[in-house]
């Protein structure tokens, strides 16, 4: 049986993408490798959901995997208290929009955006 997951991104640029993740989304730093220099993997948790990066070169090195960040067809999802709020803070700091804040159904509200790979980056509120 499984006990844990965690969806790991591939990443081009990891500073950028520790940048984004860490620094402008706030999330938690719980694992990095190597400890000193630059990383080839880092983990976030925000919740209970752990979030990955790694580098194009580490998927080659570890894995035999090309890796193309940003193509594939997914968005990583992530629950807020504000969307408007976060959107805002999020687009002052020079992050690529691709929708900003629009009512969805079951009450949502919703913004699209994009991480320094390209990679979907969905932020999510309830209506107040």
């Amino acid at each position: 049986m499984f006990a844990d997951g965690l969806v790991n991104l591939y990443t081009r640029d990891i500073e950028a993408s520790l940048r984004f993740y860490g620094e402008l989304l706030g999330f938690r730093e719980t694992f990095r490798t190597p400890k000193s220099g630059t990383p080839t993997h880092v983990e976030f948790k925000v919740g209970g959901f752990t979030l990955g990066l790694g580098t194009v070169e580490a998927a080659l090195r570890a894995h035999g995997v090309t890796a193309a960040p940003g193509a594939p067809a997914m968005a990583v999802v992530f629950w807020t208290g504000d969307v408007d709020r976060e959107f805002g803070r999020l687009r002052a700091a020079g992050v690529t929009v691709v929708q900003p804040p629009h009512d969805t159904g079951n009450n949502n509200r919703n913004a699209l955006l994009r991480d320094p790979d390209g990679n979907l980056v969905e932020i999510v509120s309830k209506r107040s």
